[in-house]
């Protein structure tokens, strides 16, 4: 019975999947207008910043979305398909979640902020 479920479940995300990733394409906001120097600025602030995802979670794509909005340029790393990136997430995070944020201070430590909510609050304390 739970070789069954397992299958179905699986099917649903192979059917639903390319739903997401286009739904994602044709509802992503335009970003804000900045000037060169101010997009600089973020850009260089962007440079501490990498956010940890599955392509295809929905709590991934609202922060995606949110980071298109704001015109930020923040390194994606896919923690499904990539091992290194998974790893990386578990022994810096503690944990396998998406999305997660990481967050490299100027003091050198490391912070990982999880949960979209958090990390879109976070996002719009800084570049809003």
């Amino acid at each position: 019975m739970r070789v069954l479920i397992r299958y179905f479940f699986r099917g649903v995300r192979l059917i639903l999947a390319p739903v997401m990733l286009i739904s994602e394409k044709l509802s992503t906001p335009k970003s804000v207008e900045r000037t060169e120097e101010e997009q600089a600025k973020v850009d260089a602030a962007c440079q501490d910043l990498a956010l940890y995802q599955f392509r295809t979670c929905p709590f991934c794509i609202k922060v995606r979305k949110e980071i298109a909005r704001l015109g930020l340029n923040i390194e994606l790393r896919d923690a499904q398909l990539d091992p290194a990136h998974k790893k990386a997430l578990q022994e810096g995070g503690g944990k396998v979640k998406v999305p997660c944020l990481k967050i490299n201070h100027e003091d050198g430590r490391e912070e990982w902020l999880y949960e979209s909510d958090a990390i879109n609050r976070w996002l719009h304390q800084h570049f809003a």
